[in-house]
């Protein structure tokens, strides 16, 4: 625990060194949660070492960059890689199954609002580059998504200070209200293609 408390700090002062760049890389690389280096990156705009919005912009870029690098995974690795080396990141040869079902059944607008959702929002983009959905439209939808909660993080960050690395416990009164959204809005999404769906059919 001790060699890992020292690589999660000198990863700090790393992002520290850095400064926007070092928010964005620590986003690209994920070995700390985003949601952490999110709020460090408000503490230190809290402590004036960087602006508040600049700090968004490259948490943005950082974010939607660790998603296209998944991405890139599924599209160009396909099937035989993650069947293969899937079981490392936690993907089974059902997990893929289920996810080409889900995108030929559902289409590719549930990547915004998965980007809420505990768990699932790093995982949407293996299955989004395996059906090889248009690049742009995952970069659009991802970064529409992203905005928010590197704001949302940073905000929380900056507020707290140098109490940042409580922000597990401070973010679930904000946290908890998006992700219901994010579940309505999916509803919402699911429903609506249903409806088209059934439409289409019954004017054949």
């Amino acid at each position: 625990m001790d060699l890992l408390s020292s690589i999660i700090e000198q990863l700090f002062e790393w992002i520290r060194g850095l400064g926007y760049f070092g928010i964005m890389l620590g986003l690209m690389i994920e070995v700390i949660p985003s949601e952490i280096v999110l709020a460090y990156g408000g503490y230190l705009v809290s402590e004036g070492q960087i602006n508040f919005f600049i700090a968004v912009i490259f948490g943005t870029i950082g974010g939607v960059l660790a998603q296209l690098f998944i991405y890139w995974i599924g599209k160009y690795g396909g099937r035989p890689v993650l069947e293969k080396y899937g079981k490392y990141i936690l993907i089974k040869k059902s997990h893929i199954d289920h996810a080409d079902d889900w995108f030929n059944k559902y289409g590719t607008g549930v990547i915004f609002t998965a980007r809420f959702i505990p768990v699932v929002r790093h995982a949407i983009s293996i299955p989004a580059g395996i059906a090889r959905m248009s690049v742009w439209k995952f970069i659009l939808l991802t970064t529409l998504a992203v905005i928010p909660w590197s704001v949302l993080f940073i905000y929380l960050g900056m507020v707290l200070g140098s109490s940042w690395s409580q922000i597990d416990e401070k973010a679930t009164p904000y946290v908890t209200p998006i992700l219901l959204v994010a579940l309505a809005a999916m509803i919402v999404y699911f429903l609506v293609k249903w409806l088209i769906a059934k439409n289409k059919k019954g004017s054949v």
